[in-house]
């Protein structure tokens, strides 16, 4: 059982939505509500052909829960660093895509959860900071690596340095937000995208979630060598030959240009 009502957990056919629960907090990630995450997360994999993430309330997440962090012994932050990882890994590599759809506060581990997941939604009241550095501590949830990926080194020292925070508008132009909504519209958006995501053929969904981040860690020869393998596997599959044939006599949807 999801502990406390910390998450809930909706389906809505081929897609789970999971929703922080912690409004009073600014869905602040408490040890409790991360089991809880986990638990909807592996629920959603399970059930599910994508999963939604979004915060109730008034943010997305406004990250660590601070209250349980002021104790710590050295190797006690390290091995709760390493719950998070193990987390945001089973979305990472996990079997489904998952979407974050965020409005209000995503900062410090909200932002980590976002970077770990595979889109991101936000709206205009979106915004993305990492006040770890302000706060004499270091990020701990992945976002050295994920979001680093996605802004570069440079632009995240400088969030942590500075204590900068971005706008929506800001996150899209920097890579770190693919989709924009009206205010107030981001689950929506996000929800659209999942039910379109549900869709795909597992075998296709397979390969952009499991071979696609692994190849970019790879010499050009070996991310090479992949692709082809998972071409092979992919398009030999009975859901691309029924797709493919669909195409050959005019019978699925063909490309267009935005607005068409």
């Amino acid at each position: 059982m999801m502990e406390a009502g910390l998450v809930t957990y909706e389906q809505r056919d081929r897609v789970a939505f999971i929703g922080l629960n912690r409004p009073e907090k600014r869905n602040a990630v408490s040890d409790a509500l991360l089991r809880a995450l986990a638990e909807a997360l592996a629920r959603g994999a399970a059930e599910a052909r994508a999963v939604v993430v979004f915060g109730h309330g008034a943010a997305f997440c406004a990250g660590l829960d601070l209250a349980e962090h002021q104790a710590r012994t050295p190797e006690e932050v390290f091995w709760h660093s390493r719950a998070w990882h193990a987390v945001f890994a089973a979305i990472r590599h996990g079997r489904v895509p998952v979407i974050a759809a965020m409005h209000g506060a995503t900062v410090g581990g909200g932002l980590e959860l976002a970077t770990a997941c595979h889109l991101r939604v936000a709206d205009p009241t979106a915004f993305f900071a990492l006040p770890e550095g302000s706060r004499g501590i270091y990020v701990g949830g992945g976002a050295s690596v994920h979001v680093a990926r996605l802004i570069g080194a440079a632009r995240m020292a400088d969030m942590m340095l500075t204590g900068r925070v971005l706008r929506a508008e800001d996150a899209e132009r920097f890579g770190l937000v693919q989709y924009l909504a009206p205010e107030g519209e981001a689950l929506a958006r996000a929800g659209e995208l999942a039910a379109k995501v549900a869709e795909m053929a597992p075998l296709t969904v397979l390969g952009i979630l499991q071979a696609l981040p692994r190849i970019q860690d790879m010499s050009e020869s070996d991310g090479l060598f992949v692709e082809s393998m998972m071409a092979a596997l992919a398009q030999t599959g009975p859901e691309a030959a029924e797709r493919l044939a669909d195409f050959v006599a005019r019978r699925g949807a063909k490309v267009t240009a935005p607005g068409e």
